[in-house]
């Protein structure tokens, strides 16, 4: 055997095996049939020393070589672009470290939930005392703001400043007033008949002010305490009807969510678009693939090349 031969011979292994690690890596069947086909006429001439090696060579100039230069640059495009995919990826999960760093538990908030109510509570039963003995004194519970203060960033409902001040607008007429507090006529009775008994529903914001609102243990009826103004008034629900009081998670931990959900599927899309091709060129490669296939191709080998700088041509494209 020549050295030319030879020489063919082995860099026609070396173009077989590019080409099936690009077939490996795509794992598309277009490319997957053209490195077969390509495989059989390899070893077509490798088994049949008659036929004009130089044809091979001419084979892989015109045509392999191409394809190979052209899956690799859409192997690159797409490592490009799925790095770019794990970048936004990184960034979102060290924002939700951040934010779990920050994050007031739902366990932690459940259970100042309850204190923060046996604070207001109590508090209430003060004011009575306070409003009926004509005291000066302090009925408020120490710290009766801190609840608001802490919580209401993550797990306060947003609502307007006129949706607020409409909460908290009232008949000073209604009122009892005293140096610390102003509580509805009405409410006062409710809460001595009903013992003081009430729970923390939900609360509320809006820009730097919160309100807390509270639901009667044993009725359908709920009160609005105002920290900022020690305001107690009636609440109805029907003015917040825009809002789902029903989910009371935290802001952040709903981003984290969001965040996890959200990186759940760029992770899927960065899967699928690392072996992305686009069907331009798959259409193509089938193309290429039949012509490969003609069992008369290697008497029609020197017109292969319009297929060939089809190929090349898409080199210059910008669909990847």
């Amino acid at each position: 055997m020549d050295e030319n031969r030879l020489n063919i011979l082995k860099e026609s292994r070396r173009e077989m095996s590019r080409l099936q690690l690009l077939s490996a890596f795509f794992e598309e069947d277009a490319v997957y049939k053209i490195y077969l086909r390509s495989q059989v006429i390899h070893q077509m001439f490798e088994n049949n020393e008659e036929l004009d090696i130089e044809k091979l060579d001419l084979f892989h100039v015109q045509f392999t070589s191409s394809v190979i230069e052209l899956l690799r640059k859409i192997k690159k495009s797409n490592e490009k672009n799925v790095s770019l995919i794990y970048d936004e990826v990184h960034l979102n999960e060290e924002l939700i470290a951040q934010m779990n760093n920050q994050l007031f538990s739902e366990k932690a908030f459940h259970l100042d939930k309850l204190k923060q109510a046996s604070k207001v509570n109590l508090s209430l039963r003060r004011l009575f005392e306070v409003l009926s003995d004509l005291s000066t004194d302090f009925p408020f519970s120490k710290n009766i703001n801190a609840f608001s203060s802490r919580y209401a960033k993550d797990f306060f409902h947003a609502i307007s400043p006129d949706e607020l001040g409409l909460l908290t607008d009232y008949d000073p007429k209604n009122t009892y007033v005293s140096s610390y507090a102003t509580i509805e006529r009405k409410l006062m009775g409710l809460l001595c008949k009903q013992e003081f008994q009430t729970e923390f529903f939900c609360g509320l914001k809006s820009g730097q002010l919160a309100a807390e609102i509270y639901k009667f243990l044993d009725i359908d009826r709920y009160f609005l305490f105002f920290p900022s103004r020690n305001l107690f008034l009636f609440c109805d629900l029907n003015l917040l009807n825009k809002i789902d009081l029903s989910a009371n998670r935290s802001e952040k931990e709903k981003l984290i969510q969001e965040l996890a959900y959200k990186n759940d599927k760029l992770q899927a899309n960065a899967a699928a678009q690392k072996t992305f091709i686009p069907k331009e060129i798959i259409d193509l490669l089938e193309e290429n693939y039949l012509k490969i296939s003609d069992i008369n191709f290697i008497d029609h080998l020197n017109n292969f090349d319009v297929q060939a700088n089809i190929l090349k041509a898409m080199l210059k494209t910008d669909l990847f």
